[in-house]
Formats: structure tokens, C-alpha cells, sequence
């Protein structure tokens, strides 16, 4: 009698190994622009209910926040601020690009307010 055999062959595992290899890649370069986001969103939330007046006040506060953050990415510059009713609004968006490997590179476009969009 012909007993069947079960599991994964070697050519499987091999696969299988590439595949997880590559995704461990990604999710180790992308990690830490997704750690900058959720602290520059942290950081705009921050300074839009800091009680900043003016746009050139949330811009400074947002610059030295980012200072002692030490990100690069974006700067008070590249903020929106609005008026929603008497609140105030920050709106920011900006791309980064992640190298993978050899010629891949992955962009990502962030952008968030500090409503927590």
C-alpha cells in the first residue's frame, strides 16, 4: 500500500522563505517613516490646541517641536493653517520615498490635520 505523504516540499519552503524575507524588508524600511508620521501627527494636534494666535506662532512651535523630535521630512512651512469656526485647524501632507532594493523604491504619501485625520 501506497502511503500519501503531507507538507511542503523544498521548492515550497524556498518560495515561502522569499516571500517572508521580502515582506520582513518592507515592513522593517517602512516602519520608521510610520513611527515620523504618527509623531508629526501627534506633534500638529499639539500645537493646534496649544493656542498659537498667529500662523507664524504655529509654524515656531511646530519647528521646535521638531527639533527635539529630530524630523526632517517637514518643516512649519509646509503647514496649512486654517479656521474652523473658532478652532483652529493644521493640515499637513508631504511624500517619502523608500528605498527597497536595487532600483525599487516604494513612495508613500502622508497627510493628516489635527482634527486626527
Amino acid at each position: 500500500m501506497k502511503s500519501q505523504q503531507r507538507g511542503v516540499s523544498l521548492i515550497g519552503l524556498i518560495i515561502l522563505g522569499i516571500i517572508i524575507v521580502l515582506v520582513a524588508t518592507v515592513g522593517m524600511r517602512v516602519f520608521p517613516t510610520v513611527a515620523e508620521y504618527l509623531a508629526i501627527s501627534k506633534t500638529v494636534r499639539r500645537v493646534a490646541a496649544g493656542g498659537g494666535t498667529t500662523v507664524l506662532d504655529i509654524q515656531r512651535q511646530f519647528d521646535k517641536a521638531l527639533a527635539v523630535e529630530d524630523i526632517t521630512s517637514i518643516s512649519g512651512k509646509d503647514l496649512v493653517v486654517t479656521k474652523d469656526g473658532d478652532r483652529i485647524v493644521v493640515e499637513f501632507e508631504y511624500k517619502k520615498i523608500v528605498p527597497v532594493f536595487g532600483p525599487v523604491s516604494l513612495l508613500i504619501e502622508y497627510k493628516g490635520d489635527s482634527r486626527g485625520r
